[in-house]
């Protein structure tokens, strides 16, 4: 391999040698890889999930540290075992070998050996005569560096940032279905020096196949597709051994969002609906589809009329003697109009409806990015999202707009802190969402919401409206709760008060996912791209064009001449 500043030597299978000159690629550097990106947009290479690698390494780095500390609990425990055997299999020993020994001197003095009278042959019929060497245990039980399995590499920059920045990682397998994906990802192996070259390997090969006939062999495996990962689900449960880590990232949102909901049905066995809280819907539909377990998935009833949603639990669990019998959830959660504004109700899910964070698995992964906070490129927007999750209720699925509560009730809003601490004062909880800077988790049940509501409107008084609408049959009821509005201590998370942010805004302008790789950039792009992109690369191909036409023009007129 060449230097960077110059040409690029690429070794070919067929064994053939060729030049790569660095002056047709961009060097892209992310973390501590660099990657060669061309510039006709062969290789697909998603600047905005910079977010999502930054998370996947802390994620990565946490998961090594946690089962290294696993392993040793689970040594230890194993050499109090063994310790404790070996103990008992000496006194056993000793209580059994004492009259032998007396009677084998008797024996031995009369000149005859024979076995001692009801005395196996062996000495003890179910202990093993030498404990286990210590040695011998560290060697069979020692714990391998993991095995990462990047089934989707594209030009390989994940795969790549893994085997740099993470410590104590083993072999990073890298696949594509694509072959101009594959020579780059290799292009950019070699061109990130001999570390990757020895961590990381890829292959042309299609995912699915290659993760179900590699079952249980690696301890990470990251699906990144392009669109949805729906396909590749089956087969990556699979080939993650007992105790690993799948880690899954889903771009078709407008699919999981409810822009298409028989498709998000066929691709993920689950329908969604269209509401604020689509974007946690979304992650609950798509970990839904890779853990089926009924007692973690729920239906959700969303009121047309009003921001009212309910969920409907598929199983429960009833306590039999000493066991537990697994039954059908008991239902409907709902009737057939709504108690509050006597609309009817949109069904979607089911949904996973269990927590979806483990809050010291966070705890952890956040404590770890704030200790090497220049080592992640997109430090401040990965902080910010793991900040507000850490503070986030893990137990209580989907969230309230307080916008679209104070949009059906056509009425002025109360600050967030004024609405939470009505929730606070009235003994139910209430937190963020790191979804939504509007959004508010709480188990407060909806009555309680619409009675803080109504008690806000007693205090700001709103215009009349007609009788059928949601909001009119809503506020027609009398509150059942005199809902408290005085400054709660708590109304505030430990980030709001100490001012840190949680929310923060796109780094660039026209920040979001770029082209597919393999199409070409038009003027229609500019939206995804910006301006300058577009015209860059319309510029850059019209010269192509322009000059391919001169050289037409100089063969046919050099052809004209010599006839």
């Amino acid at each position: 391999m060449g230097g960077k500043n110059g040409a690029v030597e690429e070794e070919k299978q067929k064994g053939k040698t060729i030049t790569v000159d660095l002056s047709d690629y961009t060097i892209i550097k992310e973390g501590e890889a660099e990657i060669l990106m061309h510039a006709k947009n062969e290789v697909f290479y998603n600047k905005t999930q910079v977010n999502n690698r930054d998370i996947s390494i802390a994620v990565l780095r946490t998961f090594i540290s946690k089962r290294k500390q696993e392993h040793e609990a689970v040594l230890l425990r194993a050499t109090k075992t063994e310790q404790k055997v070996t103990l008992e299999h000496s006194s056993v020993q000793a209580i059994h070998r004492k009259p032998s020994e007396s009677a084998m001197d008797h024996n031995t003095s009369n000149g005859n050996s024979e076995n001692v009278k009801g005395m196996p042959e062996d000495g003890l019929s179910n202990i093993s005569e030498e404990p286990v060497k210590a040695t011998e245990v560290k060697f069979k039980r020692e714990l391998k560096e993991p095995r990462v399995l990047e089934a989707l590499s594209a030009s390989g920059l994940r795969a790549l940032r893994y085997a740099l920045e993470v410590d104590g990682i083993g072999k990073v397998v890298a696949l594509d279905n694509d072959k101009v994906s594959v020579e780059a990802c290799r292009r950019n192996i070699k061109f990130n020096g001999s570390v990757a070259c020895a961590k990381v390997e890829c292959h042309l090969a299609d995912a699915r196949v290659h993760m179900l006939t590699h079952p249980k062999e690696f301890d990470v495996v990251d699906l990144d597709p392009y669109g949805s990962p729906s396909v590749f689900l089956d087969s990556a449960v699979q080939s993650v051994v007992d105790g690993g880590m799948l880690m899954c990232t889903a771009t078709d949102m407008a699919v999981l969002c409810g822009g298409n909901g028989e498709v998000c049905y066929s691709k993920y066995g689950s329908y969604p609906l269209r509401a604020k809280y689509c974007q946690e819907m979304a992650l609950r539909i798509l970990l839904a589809s890779i853990e089926s377990t009924p007692l973690k998935l729920s239906y959700v009833y969303q009121c047309v009329g009003c921001d009212s949603f309910h969920l409907q639990p598929i199983g429960r669990t009833v306590p039999k003697n000493n066991s537990v019998r697994y039954l059908p959830g008991f239902g409907p959660v709902v009737p057939q109009e709504c108690s509050d504004c006597r609309k009817k109700f949109n069904m979607g899910g089911p949904i996973w409806s269990a927590p979806i964070h483990d809050q010291e698995w966070v705890a952890s992964i956040l404590t770890d990015v704030k200790s090497m906070k220049d080592r992640y490129p997109a430090y401040d927007r990965v902080a910010a999202v793991l900040t507000t999750i850490s503070e986030e209720l893990p137990d209580v699925p989907l969230f309230l707009s307080l916008h679209n509560l104070c949009a059906t009730l056509k009425c002025t809003s109360p600050s967030a802190v004024i609405f939470r601490s009505a929730v606070l004062n009235a003994g139910y909880r209430i937190s963020g969402t790191h979804v939504n800077p509007l959004g508010l988790k709480s188990d407060a049940p909806m009555n309680v919401i619409w009675d803080i509501m109504r008690c806000w409107v007693k205090n700001h008084p709103v215009k009349a409206q007609l009788s059928d609408q949601a909001g009119s049959v809503i506020l027609a009821k009398e509150p059942e709760l005199p809902a408290n509005f005085t400054r709660a201590i708590a109304s505030l998370s430990k980030a709001q008060a100490k001012k840190v942010a949680r929310f923060l805004p796109n780094p660039e302008r026209h920040w979001g996912p770029k082209l597919r790789a393999g199409r070409q950039i038009t003027s229609k792009h500019v939206s995804l791209l910006g301006p300058e992109a577009v015209n860059g690369a319309i510029n850059h191909g019209e010269g192509e064009e322009l000059e391919a036409k001169r050289q037409k023009t100089d063969e046919a007129y050099a052809s004209d001449s010599g006839d």
